[in-house]
């Protein structure tokens, strides 16, 4: 058993003096002032610092095979260096190759995430549409524990699907009581965009963001807000990096549509000027999808979080090391695309929210945790500190510092985006089940500790249902 002692408890909820009893099932006992010390029980003393629930990245791609390449980090260096910030838990992606099993698919990934060495779960990509898709999702929802489905707008020719799979996959989804989550960008203007500028000699990473300007993002984004207002289902929409996005999907929730919208930390505090870097490599190791914007979208990013039209932050965590990245030296649609930040969000969301009145700790817990946990139907197993829940805690220092940089951090990769920046508020200490996997810069994981969370579905949305019978029936 693990006593947290004399710590402040931070909720999305409340805040206040308490200690944390941690059982040795991997779940939090007890939660109260002055707690009795059972025998036998280790005591971790958290005075002075603030005691949160584990972080939740629900947006990661550990060893992902893309674009002729393999992101550097695995499950377990991923989730190794997730905990060194704070995060517990990451839900990650399984992605079937078009027109394969979603199922088999799954299982790789399973195998893939033993190595762990905290808990996970996963979203799985729906690619292409065939009876066979229809039938597993079945499965994957009924006995596999999934209860959200990925779908990308934008990668013409490899992963994107058109709407009529959209309409088809989401009406589904809406069905089984599970959630599709969306990469918004337009993929036929994006492969356009592409072409043109290859053909005018326009080779370099700069060209990366001139091929996907905030209009098709914003495009998607409306579309597939249109297509699941169309059905009367929910929607995630992942990583939404412009303020074009981010009103599309407030105009939404408005209307009383149930959107969801996810905001990457790399793109509340990094703009587009890193691709004017006259360093080729330096560039490349920005180019990621969305590409970073214009600052100007910051702030309405930043808007979207602290209003809660924006629920949840993420990093899409998907590493390539400088070799990888070179790849596309003579062809930026050819870098892989992808950029590390599992270990630093939650510090870039505390420094750049917290500490500049944007967010309050409460806030800083709901959108780094309990948010994730409430969408994804694993709350109050996980995103809060009450007694039931999984003992995964981070104890946090609201003021101490520390400087990023790729010598120092955990991720499996040779740079680090936010290389250089100072940061206020740290991870002290991270429990994951119980066990103490992070303390004072001590990393103390092991290989395949985590576990698999399985997600339930929800109950079937009966307004929903209703408005898709009616739909179908013309009215």
């Amino acid at each position: 058993m693990l006593l947290v002692r004399g710590g402040t408890v931070v909720t999305a909820e409340w805040s206040r003096r308490a200690d944390v009893l941690c059982d040795d099932a991997g779940r939090i006992a007890a939660v109260g002032p002055a707690l009795d010390v059972p025998v036998g029980c280790d005591v971790l003393d958290a005075g002075g610092l603030l005691v949160m629930p584990g972080g939740i990245d629900p947006h990661t791609h550990m060893e992902m095979p893309f674009m002729g390449s393999v992101s550097s980090d695995d499950f377990q260096t991923g989730t190794a260096a997730g905990v060194a910030g704070g995060t517990t838990t990451i839900i990650d992606f399984v992605i079937p190759d078009p027109g394969t099993s979603l199922l088999g698919a799954w299982k790789d990934w399973r195998a893939k995430a033993e190595k762990a060495v905290s808990d996970y779960s996963f979203h799985v990509a729906v690619t292409h549409w065939d009876q066979r898709v229809h039938d597993e999702m079945g499965i994957l929802t009924r006995d596999c524990g999934v209860n959200s489905f990925k779908h990308f707008m934008a990668y013409k020719g490899a992963l994107m699907v058109d709407d009529g799979v959209l309409l088809r996959s989401i009406g589904r989804a809406l069905e089984l009581g599970a959630l599709c989550n969306v990469h918004a960008e337009n993929g036929d203007a994006v492969a356009y965009l592409q072409q043109d500028l290859l053909a005018r000699g326009v080779t370099g990473p700069a060209a990366h963001p001139r091929s996907r300007p905030p209009a098709v993002e914003g495009e998607a984004a409306q579309r597939v807000i249109a297509i699941a207002g169309l059905l009367g289902a929910p929607v995630y929409i992942v990583h939404v990096s412009t303020e074009e996005a981010a009103a599309a999907i407030a105009a939404a929730r408005a209307r009383g549509q149930r959107v969801y919208g996810e905001v990457l930390a790399q793109h509340l505090v990094i703009d587009d000027g890193v691709y004017a870097d006259p360093d080729w490599l330096g560039a490349a190791r920005h180019v990621m999808s969305p590409p970073f914007r214009p600052k100007h979208h910051q702030n309405a990013l930043w808007a979207g979080l602290a209003s809660g039209q924006l629920q949840t932050t993420a990093t899409d965590h998907c590493c390539f090391c400088a070799g990888q990245k070179q790849q596309g030296r003579d062809d930026f649609t050819q870098i892989p695309n992808g950029t590390p930040g599992i270990e630093d969000r939650m510090s870039v969301l505390w420094h750049h929210g917290v500490r500049t009145g944007r967010l309050t700790p409460e806030e800083f817990v709901a959108v780094t945790s309990a948010n994730a946990a409430k969408i994804f139907n694993i709350h109050p197993r996980k995103g809060t500190v009450t007694p039931g829940a999984d003992a995964d805690l981070v104890l946090w220092d609201a003021d101490s510092s520390r400087t990023v940089s790729a010598a120092t951090h955990h991720q499996n990769v040779d740079y680090n985006v936010y290389e250089g920046m100072t940061l206020t508020g740290l991870a002290r200490h991270t429990i994951s089940g119980g066990r103490v996997v992070w303390s004072d810069g001590d990393l103390r994981t092991v290989r395949g500790a985590g576990r698999y969370v399985e997600r339930p579905c929800f109950a079937p949305d009966m307004a929903a249902q209703a408005r898709r019978n009616a739909v179908a029936a013309g009215r």
